[in-house]
C-alpha cells in the first residue's frame, strides 16, 4: 500500500508514518498545496497512492480544498469509481458541518483526532486496502 500523509503538525506526521510505514511506502505533504504536487507526480509515474491522509486544518492550501482538487485531477484523467484514491481525513474538528463536508467533496472515511493506531487501521481495512 502507498500512502501520501498530508500533515502540517509534526507529531502527527511522525504518528501516521511509524503506523502505515508497516503496511508500504509512504510519502509525507505538510499542506495541501505540496499533496496536489505529490499526487500529480504519482499519477505521471504510473505509481498513484493507494491512500491519502489528509488533515483538514494546515497552512496555505486546507485539506478541503486539496480534497476537491485531488477528486478533479481524477475526474480530468477519467479515474472514478473504485480506481480513486481512498481519503481518509483526519482532523480535530467533530461538527456536522466539517464531517458532512468532508464527505462531499468526496472524502472516503473521517477520523477525529487524537490519531489512534486501531481506529485508523480499522478504517483502512473497511476500505480494502489491509487486512
Amino acid at each position: 500500500m502507498r500512502t501520501l500523509i498530508v500533515e502540517d503538525e509534526f507529531t502527527s506526521r511522525m504518528v501516521l508514518k511509524k503506523i502505515f510505514s508497516a503496511y508500504g511506502e509512504c510519502d509525507i505533504a505538510v499542506d495541501g498545496n505540496e499533496s496536489i504536487e505529490a499526487f500529480k507526480l504519482a499519477l505521471d509515474d504510473k505509481y498513484p497512492y493507494d491512500l491519502v491522509c489528509m488533515d483538514i486544518m494546515m497552512p496555505n492550501m486546507d485539506g478541503r480544498e486539496a480534497l476537491q482538487k485531488i477528486r478533479e485531477i481524477e475526474k480530468e484523467k477519467g479515474i472514478k469509481g473504485s480506481r480513486e484514491v481512498k481519503v481518509i481525513m483526519t482532523t480535530a474538528l467533530d461538527d456536522p458541518k466539517s464531517i458532512v463536508g468532508s464527505y462531499m467533496e468526496g472524502a472516503t472515511a473521517y477520523i477525529t483526532k487524537p490519531i489512534l493506531k486501531d481506529k485508523i487501521l480499522e478504517e483502512v481495512r473497511k476500505l480494502g486496502l489491509i487486512e
